[in-house]
């Protein structure tokens, strides 16, 4: 199976911290709705589809999600729903920088994924509308504890750009260079218009 990456790009190649962050940088082509669990916080995506779609299934989304794996969607930095209705779970990740792990004040809703100076941010799966999730990149697939789809992309572990990272998806959740599963073919996270 090949892979080819269809990404458009903001006129800034690098993102700044969100709070320096303008919203009028969201373009029109922003139709994915995202939402937590009790409809508080909503927002848009700045791209019609994500950069790609992980599953993952190694231990660490296991305790994320409560559930058999986490599901990520990958996007471009943009701005945080207003952080009134957000509460943030700072945790170390193994090369020393902290993920900021945003959810719902309200419901517990875990919706986005950060890491301060990267240039793309995981939008939790689940709190998406209309995510074609057939053409979503198994990892951690040794881990699995359910199935995974017979034509599926799929890897044992991460990719190999990520093998110096603990079994845990920060790696990518923030990824320099996005890459694909088993056909080691690379997405890059430059992007252009």
């Amino acid at each position: 199976m090949r892979l080819k990456s269809t990404v458009r790009t903001h006129p800034n190649n690098l993102r700044p911290p969100y709070d320096e962050f303008e919203p009028e940088v969201l373009r029109e082509s922003s139709i994915m709705d995202a939402s937590c669990q009790c409809g508080a916080v909503t927002f848009k995506t700045p791209l019609r589809h994500p950069l790609t779609l992980y599953i993952c299934h190694c231990a660490e989304c296991r305790r994320q999600t409560s559930s058999a794996f986490g599901a990520s969607a990958i996007f471009p930095r943009f701005p945080l729903p207003s952080k009134a209705l957000l509460s943030c779970y700072k945790r170390p990740n193994p090369n020393g920088e902290f993920l900021e792990c945003y959810f719902c004040k309200q419901c517990g809703t875990r919706l986005i994924h950060s890491t301060a100076g990267k240039n793309f941010v995981s939008v939790k799966g689940g709190c998406i509308e209309g995510l074609d999730w057939s053409k979503a990149i198994h990892i951690w697939t040794k881990s699995a504890m359910v199935p995974i789809p017979e034509n599926a992309t799929s890897t044992n572990e991460e990719c190999s750009e990520f093998d110096a990272f603990s079994s845990s998806q920060e790696a990518l959740d923030q990824p320099d260079h996005i890459v694909c599963g088993s056909t080691g073919e690379r997405f890059s996270s430059t992007y252009n218009r």
